[in-house]
This record gives C-alpha cells, structure tokens and sequence, in this order.
C-alpha cells in the first residue's frame, strides 16, 4: 500500500508528457519540456539574427531589392527551421549562410559578371545537386574523398573572403594602385564606427552577454544616427513586398561552362560548412548514442539541402545550418522544437523591416569581421606536421580573399594538393574524385 502512495504520489509531481508537441517532438525522450525549448529557441534566435540585417545590405551590393531581400531572408530562415524541426527533429537554426552570401555578390556578380538572376539560378543547380547527393550514398562518398586539411582549409578561407569585405565596406582597407591595397582612413566615421562595433562583439561574446553581436550592431546604428550618419524611418511596418526576388532566378542563364566552378564552389562549400555545423551541433545535444551513431543525420543534411534550394525561390543564396544553434543547445535545447520556435520569431522579424533598412555598411562591417575571425578556426585541427598537407590548405585559405573568389581559392587548392602528393609519391592519399576535381580545376583555368 506505501509502494503505491508513493508510485501515485510521482505521478502527481512528474505525469507522462501527452499532447501533440510531445507526439511531434518526443519532448519527454530527450528529457526537456515546452518551456526550455522554447526558451533555446528565442537563444538561438538572438544570438544568429544579425543575419537579417547582414545579408540584405550584401544581396544590394548586387543589385538586388532592399525590402525584397529582407523579407526572403526572414522566409527562407523561417522555412528551414520549420523543416528541421518538423522534419528531423533537431534544434538547430537555419538562414542564409555568411561568406556564401559574399561570394554570391562580390564574386560571382561583382567580379564574375553575372546577373543576380543567373547567380541566383547557380545557387538553385547547387541546392538541387545538394539534395542528389543527399538522398544518394554518393554524398558521404564526397565528404569522405576530400581530406581533412582541404575541407578545414575551405572554411578559414571563406572566413578570410568575409572578413576582406568587411574591412573594404568599412573603408579600413582601400584600393592602391602601388600596393593593390592600404590602410584606409582610420580617422573616418565609418571606420572608427565599424571597428568599434568589431571591438564590441569581441568583448561581449567573450563574457557571453546574451545576444552580442545583435546589440553592438544596433549600438553602432544608434550612435551613427546621433552623428547625423543614419536617417530614421521607423522600427515597425507590414513586410515589404518579396516580389522583386521571388521566383526570379535565371536556371537556364546558369546552365553554361562558365557557372560550372561556381556551382561547385556553392555545392562543396555549403556541403562541407553544414556537415561540420551539424556534427558539432549533435556532439552538444546529445544526439549521438554509445556506438557514435548520430541520431536522424541523413534527415539533418536533407532538410539542410532541400532549405537551400527552397531559399533560391527566395532569392536567397545558399541556406544553411548554423553553428550558433550551439548556444540553444547549450539554453537546454534537445529537440525541433527549438528550430520551429527560430523559425516562428524569423516571421516575428520581417515586420521591423524600416529597422533593417537603417542598419548601415559599416555596423554589419564589423559583424562580417569578427564571423571572419570565428570561420578562422578550423585551420587549428590541420596536420601542420606534414607540409604535404598545409601547403594546400594554405593555398587554399590564402588565394580565397587575394583572388577574390572563391571559386579559384578552391581551385588552386584541389590542383596543388594533386600535384605535390604526386611529386612526393604519396599517390594513393589521392582519392579518384579528387584527381577529377583537380582536372576539371586545371580545365577551367586553360578555357574559361
């Protein structure tokens, strides 16, 4: 009779976890509640919502509509949460990714030539290449052939592109026709602006102040408006109208030789970034049982890809996971719940569009160079031993922000490593997807 008062008594205190969220997201399973999900969420959110001012000032840069690119960031952002959660169940965030937004403008517009519609249209070909790949074998059997120091090497090199760009839109490094580039002038407004909003993002994610970056970039939009820099239009307003990008992506203007290397570029590099964001991500979360399997992977990586095709009807460049879903996991984060929450407050944010059309240049300048600093790290885990090794993991980080491009970056490092594991007879380090990379590297450089 005791057994049983006390059996009923846990029941009272700790009843079975019912309802649909429980039978959608197995809340009890993974040993969390409604309230800490919801809390990692609005974690998450903070902490990856720079985004939604970052990339509409970088799609301008390519001619792209203002309003029209805010709105498809915050849909493609709220899109891939959506299916993350629902789909796979895990708590991570989803937007347009940073440095694949960069090579998206500056590259492939800016320097390539392109129309935003065709490189829209490339963005599109690499999503549905993704989703092939993901719903095949043939996906693992590309993370696999690619070594180690060439896929660390592609993020620092990424990093690298970013933060060029954002010491360029903050006038810090100014072109020379001595030196190609200089020190700009640091006793400018927007220099002083930018590197002040570097400096805080810095000092406050460094004492892990809830939603650094986010605050340093208004802080930075606030005083430029009280120097007279910033005009203000407001903070809230009904969405602007997605009509500009929707649907506007040119897939036939993209199904050339020439978009070839820069369909690979958007392909590996977002393939690559998502696997190591994803891995990571479930090592905190406590996804990966006793035998190191990773629970719901495969579904992962297909929500992962089929989010960045679905972003190009946006007029978004690739989607992606994000490692700052890491701070939700840490708020207790466990399931799709967290992802549905980003996903419902991505929503939540297209209505302060007057607000994301004041954010200027130079304050998501030093957003674009501290996530610079951060994408750096990968070249830690890089063999420096063995020269066979970071010699092309060097080149390839390097010739990424020193060409401008990402795509040649890539380049020079596939042939590189093909070469010098030849010359010094390490052949069979070279897998045979990686000797047609290479050829196909050399190709590119002789024709187009």
């Amino acid at each position: 009779m005791e057994s049983s008062k006390s059996t009923n008594a846990a029941y009272a205190v700790s009843p079975p976890a019912t309802g649909l969220l429980e039978r959608l997201f197995k809340l009890s399973q993974h040993r969390t509640t409604v309230k800490i999900e919801l809390a990692a969420g609005l974690t998450t959110f903070i902490t990856m919502a720079y985004i939604i001012f970052v990339n509409p000032n970088i799609m301008v840069a390519a001619g792209m509509d203002h309003g029209a690119a805010f709105v498809g960031t915050c849909l493609a952002a709220a899109f891939g949460c959506f299916l993350m959660g629902l789909y796979a169940n895990w708590p991570v965030g989803l937007a347009p990714g940073m440095g694949l937004n960069a090579f998206f403008s500056y590259t492939v517009v800016g320097t390539m030539g392109y129309s935003w519609e065709v490189a829209l249209g490339a963005v599109f070909l690499s999503g549905l290449l993704f989703m092939i790949l993901t719903f095949t074998k043939v996906r693992e059997w590309l993370l696999n052939s690619i070594p180690p120091s060439l896929r660390f090497s592609m993020g620092a090199g990424v990093g690298l592109f970013l933060g060029l760009i954002g010491l360029k839109e903050a006038g810090i490094v100014v072109a020379s026709p001595a030196t190609l580039i200089h020190l700009g002038d640091m006793t400018s407004a927007p220099a002083i602006l930018a590197a002040i909003c570097f400096l805080m993002i810095a000092i406050l994610e460094h004492h892990r102040v809830f939603g650094g970056i986010l605050i340093s970039i208004l802080t930075v939009t606030l005083a430029g408006w009280g120097l007279g820099l910033v005009e203000y239009h407001g903070v809230f307003s009904m969405p602007p109208s997605v009509a500009p990008t929707f649907l506007a992506m040119d897939v036939s203007g993209a199904l050339n030789v020439g978009m070839i290397s820069v369909i690979m570029a958007f392909l590996f590099v977002h393939m690559f970034d998502t696997a190591g964001t994803l891995m990571g991500v479930a090592q905190r979360a406590h996804l990966v049982d006793a035998n190191g399997h990773i629970h719901n992977l495969s579904k992962a990586m297909k929500a992962d890809s089929t989010a960045s095709t679905v972003g190009a009807l946006f007029g978004c460049p690739p989607v992606t996971s994000y490692v700052e879903s890491a701070a939700g996991v840490a708020a207790g984060g466990r399931t799709g719940l967290t992802a549905v929450t980003i996903g419902v407050l991505f929503l939540a944010a297209m209505f302060f569009a007057p607000l994301a059309g004041m954010i200027p240049a130079y304050a998501t300048a030093g957003a674009l160079i501290y996530v610079a600093m951060l994408m750096m790290s990968g070249m830690a885990h890089i063999d420096w031993q063995d020269h066979t090794n970071t010699i092309p993991a060097i080149i390839t980080a390097i010739m990424m922000p020193l060409t401008f491009s990402v795509t040649d970056g890539l380049a020079l490092g596939f042939i590189t490593f093909v070469v010098i594991k030849l010359g010094t007879g390490k052949y069979k380090e070279v897998s045979a997807s990686l000797y047609a990379l290479a050829a196909i590297c050399i190709a590119k450089f002789i024709f187009l």
